[in-house]
């Protein structure tokens, strides 16, 4: 059903959208209209000329406020989220293997996200009369961002282009930020996405990841530790767990790409004898490779007679021991 819902709204979407570039096209290209008189088409290209033209940053400004210029913004609005939607839909439906390819995409998304909202500002304002290109010469762009409070912006965007060109982590890896463990889903020109195993999502300032562990770029170990009673055989469990590891990799070949390591003796417990193994796995694959292990090395013990303890007490009965009643 959700599935079903969101098809049904990206087609209301595109629709809309469709809708929208036809009705920029035709104020562009009223000679399409062929069954407007020529008077009407008239009509229309003084309206794109006076409104959507001349009014271009930079352009002459008259000054004044009158319905038309109202209909040219919204015209302006629409068909600048026309454009963006465009291309965050051809973003979001682009698929590459390659991580920096991945991280590219979303920063090139991010931008553009940006840059037209900042088009549409100073063209809207451009047709509203105001000389936008003396408007930015008078405070300058410095001056601009200086007095909207954005120097921790401009922060996180230059650690951003950092993190970029320095190639610190990409999306899809995983990594762990203060303590936040989880998988980067989307790297902008201001923040970072982190998603954790549990579907949560915390996004960080560029600015703010001072420390950071990136998890895939070497193999991770999944361990585990097997405990079998004081009386049971230690060598038979030893080479039953061998066998079991060198199994591993044919049963799951897509989570262990090598069979794991036996390491030996972990501790000698209260009531048992822990047995350490380690596997080499994705980062991506670690809690996977332990259960299974924690599986498979189970029924193989089983099967093999091994008892795995459980904690018990022991109570002497130091009377029946001395023979007394």
């Amino acid at each position: 059903m959700k599935q079903t819902s969101h098809r049904n709204s990206a087609g209301n979407m595109i629709l809309v959208a469709v809708i929208i570039a036809l009705i920029w096209l035709l104020i562009c290209f009223p000679s399409l209209l062929f069954f407007l008189s020529d008077s009407q088409k008239d009509a229309i290209r003084v309206f794109h000329k006076v409104y959507m033209t001349s009014r271009m940053p930079g352009g002459k400004s008259g000054g004044g406020f009158d319905v038309m210029r109202l209909v040219a913004i919204a015209i302006l609005i629409a068909v600048c989220w026309m454009i963006n939607f465009i291309v965050q839909f051809i973003c979001s439906h682009l698929q590459f293997q390659n991580r920096n390819a991945e991280t590219l995409k979303g920063l090139i998304g991010n931008i553009f996200k940006y840059a037209i909202v900042i088009y549409a500002v100073l063209y809207g304002l451009s047709i509203m009369g105001v000389n936008t290109a003396a408007l930015v010469a008078s405070l300058g762009i410095m001056s601009l961002i200086i007095g909207f409070g954005a120097q921790s912006l401009i922060e996180d965007v230059i650690t951003g282009l950092f993190i970029i060109l320095e190639g610190q982590y990409h999306v899809g890896d995983i990594v762990t930020i203060d303590g936040f463990r989880g998988t980067v889903t989307s790297i902008g020109i201001r923040t970072t996405q982190i998603t954790d195993v549990g579907g949560n999502i915390k996004v960080i300032n560029n600015s703010d990841i001072r420390t950071l562990v990136n998890l895939s770029e070497v193999k991770s170990l999944a361990t585990t530790v097997i405990s079998i009673a004081y009386d049971a055989d230690l060598y038979a469990a030893e080479m039953t767990i061998r066998k079991t590891s060198e199994a591993l990799p044919d049963m799951y070949p897509e989570v262990f790409p090598t069979a794991p390591e036996y390491l030996g003796v972990e501790e000698l417990n209260t009531s048992s004898v822990d047995l350490r193994v380690a596997a080499s796995v994705d980062e991506a694959q670690i809690y996977v490779a332990r259960r299974l292990m924690n599986r498979e090395y189970k029924l193989a013990l089983d099967a093999a007679g091994i008892e795995i303890p459980f904690p018990q007490v022991v109570v002497h009965d130091a009377d029946a021991k001395a023979g007394k009643l």
